[in-house]
């Protein structure tokens, strides 16, 4: 170890962004050193992981594999933990630089631990600003924590993004890949199945999130995203569908300039701006041919047949608690339909039926926030039950 390492804690580890975040370290070994790693149940995975860059202590989220996680680390004098405490402790752990990878609202608790730290924050874990937001952003500022996004649409706006000069900033624009099934029209999305919702074109992502792009909900997301990292408001904030993922996003300058950041649809490179930051490291990317491409092509969203954009621009609209509300119940109908329970046209129909139901009341902490996102989740739960058992006995 050497005084220039720099120390990284890695939340979700196990996940498609922490196994690329590793396999970077992997090749970059003398340049950092792994303070914790933490994984949802993943155990075996972990375990290998821990073994290969030998981290101060490895945890593991359910605590069913507590057991499994203390027997596969014996001997190698890395401590061991389990549970939701475990995880927020590990995130507290003195490292420079954690990446926030674990997905959905889950990673709240623990990426708010690490920005009230101080640290720098690289935050793949969208869900930590749709939910928290306002909290989030607060809790930064008085902490001096730096938020570093992970998101390959962030990343690009944050490398062309004039932080010195935001009032030269007309607009930005994020793309978007369309996913799977961008041409289809929306009686045939009626029948997708799970195996082919996960099937992402362009990215290799978690089955949650490839189901977001599907439905485009991924996208607003990113949306109620950009418009608290980079302090926009919603209006100013464009979506644009980019079919081949080269064009990574955009900002418009008021004199008319539009500056694009551009790559091979690879995570390791948008990771590897965040974990060398403010400096740049080599990252094993396939490099960016365009006379290969040849052709880079853009549309409108067609919000008809992605209803979830609307949702989204309205929740953020709303402001509030809509937003986690959103949040929750979209993750309760992609589980519900993940597993069988739920016809994909159904996902964002639950989510806008919570939001009308629920509405968008004050909240002002964490407790407010975790009191809502346990309400909206019942709420979409009985929703999907209802609609399941519809669709079972032949009601439309």
């Amino acid at each position: 170890m050497t005084d220039t390492q720099r120390t990284v804690t890695v939340l979700g580890s196990t996940g498609s962004i922490g196994r690329n975040t590793l396999d970077l370290i992997e090749r970059n070994r003398s340049a950092y050193r792994v303070e914790a790693l933490v994984a949802h149940r993943n155990v075996d995975l972990l375990i290998a992981q821990a073994r290969s860059v030998r981290p101060q202590c490895a945890v593991v989220a359910d605590e069913a594999c507590y057991a499994a996680l203390k027997d596969g680390l014996a001997g190698t004098g890395i401590a061991v933990a389990a549970g939701a405490a475990a995880v927020v402790e590990a995130a507290q752990r003195p490292a420079e630089w954690v990446m926030s990878a674990i997905v959905g609202a889950a990673g709240l608790e623990p990426t708010m631990a690490a920005v009230r730290r101080g640290s720098v924050v690289a935050l793949a874990n969208k869900e930590s600003l749709v939910c928290a937001g306002d909290l989030m952003m607060a809790e930064v500022q008085k902490s001096q924590a730096t938020l570093l996004p992970v998101d390959s649409e962030h990343s690009a706006i944050f490398q062309v993004f004039d932080f010195d000069r935001p009032q030269s900033i007309e607009k930005i624009i994020l793309t978007a890949s369309g996913g799977p099934f961008r041409t289809w029209e929306r009686s045939a999305m009626a029948s997708v199945t799970p195996q082919q919702a996960v099937a992402h074109p362009n990215w290799s992502m978690g089955a949650k999130i490839s189901v977001d792009s599907a439905t485009m909900m991924n996208k607003g997301l990113e949306l109620i995203e950009a418009h608290h990292l980079f302090g926009l408001p919603e209006h100013q904030i464009d979506i644009l569908v980019h079919p081949q993922s080269v064009i990574h996003s955009m900002v418009s300058y008021v004199d008319g300039s539009v500056l694009a950041q551009l790559g091979t649809p690879d995570m390791r490179t948008p990771i590897a701006v965040a974990l060398a930051w403010p400096a740049r490291m080599e990252a094993p990317s396939p490099r960016l041919d365009l006379a290969a491409v040849a052709q880079l092509t853009f549309e409108s969203p067609d919000h008809h047949r992605f209803p979830a954009l609307s949702l989204v621009r309205g929740a953020l609209q709303s402001g509030g608690a809509a937003p986690t509300i959103m949040n929750a119940a979209n993750e309760v109908a992609v589980a519900r339909f993940l597993a069988g329970g739920l016809g994909f046209l159904e996902i964002t129909a639950v989510v806008e039926q919570t939001l009308a139901d629920l509405g968008a009341p004050a909240m002002s902490s964490l407790e407010d926030l975790f009191a809502f996102d346990t309400q909206a989740r019942h709420h979409a739960a009985v929703l999907c039950q209802k609609r399941s058992q519809a669709a079972a006995s032949g009601i439309s």
